[in-house]
């Protein structure tokens, strides 16, 4: 199956930001990546705000399709626990530069990080309220936060955790869960 343009033009926009950053992600320089012209690129993207938010939903499909692939039935089926388990791993993997990048860039305005809160909202449990003393609430969010902080840590500092060590703590943040079933 061919490569649609619209999904192209996203990939060379990723390139751009993985290369340059994303104030680098110009309809030039995209066009350019992509080998094709700035009109086709105005075809699908009739600003530059237009393309941007369509690189912030491109990246977090791609993190959903990664959650949706751990799991044994569709994301709307399985359990909060598998849901965040499936979350846990994918987060742990290590993160592109240009997804690290593009969500330390991209979070102004409010509008351009709600993609990313929305998926998380959707496979990550919320922090437990205040005053809230439940032990699995907090475990989750505690599990969620390390998750998170894996994957930072690598794209910031270029620092590959060794497999056996991230397998380690992947395993030890689903300990942290409750049984998971048949998340693989």
């Amino acid at each position: 199956m061919r490569t649609s343009n619209r999904t192209r033009i996203l990939d060379a926009a990723v390139r751009v930001i993985n290369r340059d950053g994303v104030r680098a992600v110009t309809f030039e320089s995209v066009s350019s990546e992509s080998g094709l012209t700035r009109g086709g690129l105005l075809y699908h993207f009739p600003s530059r705000e237009a393309l941007l938010r369509a690189i912030d939903e491109h990246l977090v499909q791609g993190w959903e399709a990664s959650m949706q692939q751990l799991l044994a039935v569709p994301a709307s089926e399985s359990s909060a626990v598998e849901r965040h388990a499936a979350y846990l791993r994918v987060s742990a993997q290590s993160a592109t530069r240009a997804e690290l990048i593009f969500m330390l860039e991209s979070v102004e305005p409010d509008t351009d990080v709600a993609p990313w809160s929305e998926a998380i909202a959707r496979w990550a449990p919320a922090p437990p309220r205040p005053g809230e003393s439940d032990p699995a609430a907090w475990d989750n969010f505690i599990a969620r936060l390390a998750a998170d902080g894996l994957w930072v840590y690598e794209g910031m500092y270029n620092g590959k955790i060794a497999e056996d060590v991230r397998a380690g703590v992947v395993q030890r943040l689903l300990a942290m869960l409750q049984p998971a079933g048949p998340v693989r």
